[in-house]
This record gives structure tokens, sequence and C-alpha cells, in this order.
């Protein structure tokens, strides 16, 4: 007899969001989507500039200040920098850190669901580093490093390379035992079997390890561009933030937010196009 390989235990039936009505006729309402942004932009206005402010405009910027600032920044740079500069700079990190991350991760994560001698090797590593926060190894990867572009990048390659393994482990450890089997009846072979079957239905969890990378490899990223980068958003925080300009320090977080907002647009575009059964 064919030996199969083992998969965590799923039923045939795919799974279905439960909601308020039927998962596939759930959409984002744009309408509700402004409407909760307006009403943020106007409960900040009150707490800044309402009858009686509840923060300190110095402290914490009015949607006006800010505005102000962003295009301050937007026009003239920051400390003989553009504003583009900076965004690129910080996005390239990130792209870069995640690019290599990922190659790294899903085949290791692969191979880990695949075979339990692959799973018995890299579980104690993966288990080992894996809660070791990136900023805590900062100072060694400086001095290994430099304090360059290649000691951020390998940072961020460290804070995004355990999250893909993780996701790509899981992705295919839920893959349904009895899909498996179904393709090894039609005449499959392992290869077709990891092309058609494993594949797709593992490209779940690894979109959301990206998404979960994304976010940690910002946050990680933020941190690195504290201590020796001429460039970057996380620079341009530290900075304004010594000269209390508090204004542009809120401008870049939310520039932050809107590239983080716009990758995660991307990735549900993809995801739509990938993994159209969802």
């Amino acid at each position: 007899m064919r030996k199969f390989p083992r998969f965590g235990r799923r039923g045939t039936q795919s799974r279905k969001t439960v909601t308020f009505g039927d998962a596939a006729e759930v959409t984002t309402s744009k309408v509700w989507a402004v409407v909760s942004l307006g009403g943020l932009l106007v409960l900040w206005w009150y707490i800044t500039r309402g009858p009686e402010p509840i923060l300190d405009e110095k402290t914490f910027p009015s949607p006006v200040v800010i505005w102000d600032a962003f295009v301050e920044w937007w026009q003239d740079g920051y400390r003989r920098t553009s504003a583009w500069e900076h965004a690129s700079a910080s996005l390239s990190r990130v792209l870069k850190g995640m690019v290599i991350g990922t190659v790294i991760g899903i085949p290791v994560g692969f191979a880990m669901g695949l075979s339990r001698i692959m799973r018995g090797i890299f579980d104690p590593i993966v288990e080992l580093f894996r809660p070791i926060p990136p900023l805590a190894l900062l100072p060694l990867f400086i001095m290994w490093f430099g304090i360059g572009e290649e000691s951020k990048v390998n940072l961020l390659v460290w804070a995004s390379v355990w999250v893909m393994i993780i996701a790509a482990r899981s992705g295919v450890l839920g893959v349904s035992g009895s899909k498996v089997h179904a393709a090894y009846s039609l005449g499959a072979n392992k290869w077709q079997i990891l092309r058609y079957v494993i594949m797709p239905n593992a490209l779940p969890e690894v979109f959301t390890g990206v998404r979960v990378a994304l976010g940690v490899s910002w946050g990680t990223l933020i941190a690195a561009e504290l201590i020796g980068a001429e460039k970057g958003l996380g620079t341009t925080i530290y900075i304004a933030s010594r000269f209390f300009r508090m204004d542009i320090v809120f401008v870049n977080i939310i520039i932050i937010g809107v590239i983080g907002a716009a990758m995660e647009m991307i990735m549900r575009f993809l995801e739509a196009r990938l993994i159209p059964w969802r």
C-alpha cells in the first residue's frame, strides 16, 4: 500500500465563516468605512480643539495641525531629506526583509509539515529562537553587520522568518487527509499532490502569516531605525520627538499606518485572485 503523508484532521467540507447571514454575502461597506473615519476625525478634533479641550495640542496635535505639518513635511522634507526618500527607505527595508524571510520560511515550513524528520530537526530550533524579541538582538546585529542597511535588513529577516515558518507549517498540517487520498486514488504522484493539493490549501495560512509578519516587521523597523539610520520614518520620528515636533511625529505615524493599510489591500487583492474559493 502507498503511504500517505500525515496531515491534521479536518473535515472534508470546507469551513465557512459564521456571521449574521451568509458569509459570501458579507462585504465591507465603503459608506461605513467613511463614516467610521469621519467619526474618528470629529472625535479627534473635539478632544483637541473643542469647546473644552481634553488634551494639549502641544503633545497631541489636532487634525488641522497635523495636516499643516504633513504639507510642510511633503514639500520641504525633513533634515535635508525629502518625504519620499524617508518613506521609500523604510518601505524598501521592510520589503527586503519580508522577501528574504518568506523565501527562507515557506520552504522550511513546508518541509516541516510534510516530513516528521524535518519537523524533528527544525522544531527545537524554531521554538528556541521564535520567542526572542528581534529588538533584543539589535545590539548584536549592529556589532556583527555594522550600523548600515545590512543590520536592519537582517533584523527584519529574523523578525519575519519565524512567522512564515509557523504559518507554512500550519498550512500544510491543516490540509485534509481525504483530499490527499482522493488525489492518490486518481493517480497523482507526490509532486502533483504538492502542486495541486497541498500548496493551494496551505495558501490561506501563508497569507495570514505574511500579514502578521508585515506588522512585526514594521514594528521592528521603526525601532531599528532609531540607531544609525540617516533616512527612514523611524529616524524622522526619533529626531522630531527630540525637538518636540509632535506634529511631525504624528505625521510619520499616520504615514506608516497608510502604507500598512495599502499593503493590506494589496494582500487582499492577491488573496482574492489566488484563493478564489476562500
